[in-house]
């Protein structure tokens, strides 16, 4: 598939940021996850093409010091919810009223805290997260601070390792990126509960990175929990991801 064309919008303090979309019919906002971007969450191992399939329009930004977007180094460009208020910021842009919403990992946070300042998607889908991953968000704040400050001081094959491998593979700025981890706000058991939508949890099965899905899907008042293979970093590869997202969708 050739790369969608480039879109852009300004985010909720005016930075330039973008967007990719493809198909037609019902819009489905999906964001990637910590240094990665739409192209490589969403495009290339065909998941966007899957839920195209079923009769969907998907709309993927970069999100923030990411991709093809503005990767700001002042602490100021981001202020708690960033990422949030620029999710709500594109949604305002594309008059979106009647849509669907989702991320990975990172986006998938985001996805929550979209819904906790008023997003009102139909459908929503928490991928590559888990409970805690929501709830308790200072472990992987604390993790991915040390990936990006000490570059080259990991053991090969570890998941400190990985993350700077992938880090490095997507060209991602540290001096911005580091930023965005001072954005995270957690959410509670009462956020959560609010979410009164249809919910997909969707984790692979070695994936423990943001906690338990499972126990994420027993959080939500309308959630169900599928699993794919691999881990947090191989689950997104799989077509298995997408499949399951378009099914959902389709449902």
């Amino acid at each position: 598939m050739t790369d969608p064309t480039i879109h852009h919008f300004a985010g909720f303090d005016g930075a330039d940021l973008v967007w990719r979309e493809i198909g037609e019919g019902r819009p489905l906002l999906l964001l990637h996850g910590l240094f990665s971007d739409a192209n490589t969450n969403w495009i290339k191992y065909g998941h966007a093409a899957a839920i195209v399939a079923r009769g969907f329009r998907v709309i993927m930004p970069d999100l923030r010091a990411h991709g093809d977007s503005a990767k700001p180094h002042e602490a100021s460009a981001y202020p708690l919810d960033v990422l949030a208020k620029d999710g709500l910021a594109l949604v305002e842009h594309l008059g979106l009223s009647d849509y669907d919403l989702g991320g990975y990992s990172l986006g998938g946070r985001t996805t929550g805290r979209m819904l906790v300042l008023g997003a009102k998607p139909r459908r929503v889908i928490f991928s590559g997260m888990g409970y805690e991953g929501l709830t308790q968000t200072g472990k992987r704040i604390d993790f991915f601070r040390h990936v990006l400050t000490h570059p080259g001081a990991f053991a090969s094959g570890s998941a400190e390792w990985l993350a700077r491998a992938f880090l490095k593979s997507s060209d991602g700025d540290p001096k911005a990126l580091i930023h965005i981890l001072d954005t995270f706000v957690n959410m509670t058991d009462a956020d959560l509960a609010a979410i009164t939508q249809p919910v997909l949890v969707l984790s692979g099965k070695d994936d423990f990175d943001n906690g338990s899905a499972e126990a994420l899907a027993r959080a939500l008042p309308q959630a169900s929990y599928v699993e794919v293979p691999g881990n947090h970093m191989s689950a997104v590869v799989k077509p298995e991801l997408g499949e399951a997202i378009a099914r959902f969708l389709a449902g």
